[in-house]
């Protein structure tokens, strides 16, 4: 792989990771800017996140000539999207175990779109149009299949086959936000309507979540195909985690709007068929809503790891009031990812040893901003010091 100095150490230790043992300092996704760029930024990330950064090059002198210029060009040119991505790595240090892995989605959960949802595209977000009137019986609607000749997914598999052409294997190429169960449906019929029809025509839906867990895989693999590196393993963007292997991210997002008996109900046996034919998966558990289902969850063998994001607006999470949920995922043991990113570089330290000193080193991965090159070799400096082979104080 080009760009990063230390991938089959890096591999190693994620394989530790999903599995509970990784030794050393725990996972630490570090990207710094080489110094020759750091004179263009305040120091901060840049406002409008990551894309902005690796898209438009804020905060470095891409070309303006790479610069997307419309959806088509930001979303479907192949080989600008590699340039793209290209000047972003050459500008940049990947290191502890970020390592460089490029976008191919055509938005969070695109199964929509091979379902028969129409994709909007916009400088900032992508979005799903339902297709279900909220007024149609669910009996009338024809049975959710995948159909491989759906014209979203044959142009999204025409991208990401010539993202694979013009990036070689000179760095990873993630698996799309594919989404699933009820996400999916709420995306095709909406999400209120969705609600109702679950009070009021709960076997319906029940049968078209398993119609929509049965179309996931076909989907899945032929991505997987393209995605995959040498030794099988794939790499998801969004959480900049690679596995060894088969490996997704799971999730549901409406599950903050559910009871626990609609989770255990329309939900829980798809995720649990899911991680059967995946060999690692991390669920996505978004906002203090869904924190309900968190022992169910933790049920699922086939979950590795688990990711929370309390929302960005707020506390990142090291917060202490997280550790509420951290707790159930150690004592089940699953492994944690955790978003760093309230206050300066001191805060981030002082905050992750907390949790390094609690939870142990063998199964934390931290998730930091990206960082001036001083900056990322103090921080790693100080785990390599003070968080190795950590036994963690937290007992079940």
């Amino acid at each position: 792989m080009k760009y990063k100095e230390n991938w089959e150490e890096t591999k190693k230790k994620f394989y530790g990771w999903w599995n509970q043992c990784n030794t050393g300092r725990p996972l630490m996704k570090v990207i710094a800017r080489s110094p020759e760029i750091e004179g263009l930024t305040d120091g901060k990330p840049a406002d409008g996140g990551y894309e902005q950064v690796f898209c438009q090059g804020k905060y470095y002198n891409m070309p303006e000539e790479l610069m997307w210029k419309d959806m088509e060009d930001k979303y479907m040119d192949p080989e600008r999207m590699v340039l793209r991505y290209r000047s972003f790595c050459e500008n940049h240090l990947f290191l502890g175990e970020s390592f460089p892995n490029m976008e191919t989605h055509f938005g969070p959960g695109s199964t929509a779109g091979y379902l028969g949802s129409e994709i909007k595209f916009k400088e900032d977000t992508i979005w799903f149009e339902p297709c279900i009137d909220e007024d149609t019986d669910w009996e009338d609607v024809p049975e959710l299949k995948f159909d491989p000749e759906n014209a979203w997914f044959k142009k999204h598999l025409e991208v990401v086959a010539g993202c694979r052409k013009y990036a070689g294997d000179d760095f990873c190429l993630d698996m799309p936000d594919l989404m699933e169960n009820v996400d999916v449906l709420s995306s095709l019929r909406g999400a209120q309507p969705l609600m109702m029809d679950m009070i009021e025509d709960p076997d319906s839906i029940a049968e078209r979540v398993e119609q929509v867990t049965k179309a996931y895989f076909p989907i899945y693999d032929a991505f997987y195909d393209l995605v995959k590196g040498p030794e099988g393993g794939n790499s998801y963007s969004c959480f900049q985690i690679w596995a060894p292997g088969r490996m997704a991210k799971l999730q549901c997002d409406a599950s903050a709007m559910m009871s626990t008996e609609f989770f255990n109900e329309f939900v829980w046996e798809s995720l649990k068929q899911q991680t059967e034919k995946l060999d690692y998966a991390m669920y996505h558990l978004d906002g203090p809503g869904a924190i309900r289902h968190l022992d169910k969850l933790m049920e699922i063998p086939g979950i590795n790891a688990l990711q929370w994001t309390p929302g960005d607006a707020g506390p990142d999470g090291t917060y202490e009031e997280w550790d509420k949920i951290y707790d159930k995922v150690i004592a089940a043991g699953k492994s944690l990812w955790i978003k760093v990113y309230s206050g300066d570089l001191e805060d981030w330290i002082r905050n992750c040893d907390r949790l390094v000193k609690k939870y142990g080193s063998s199964s934390i991965m931290f998730y930091y901003p990206e960082m001036s090159l001083t900056d990322a070799q103090r921080l790693l400096s100080y785990a390599e010091e003070n968080w190795s082979d950590v036994k963690g104080t937290f007992n079940a």
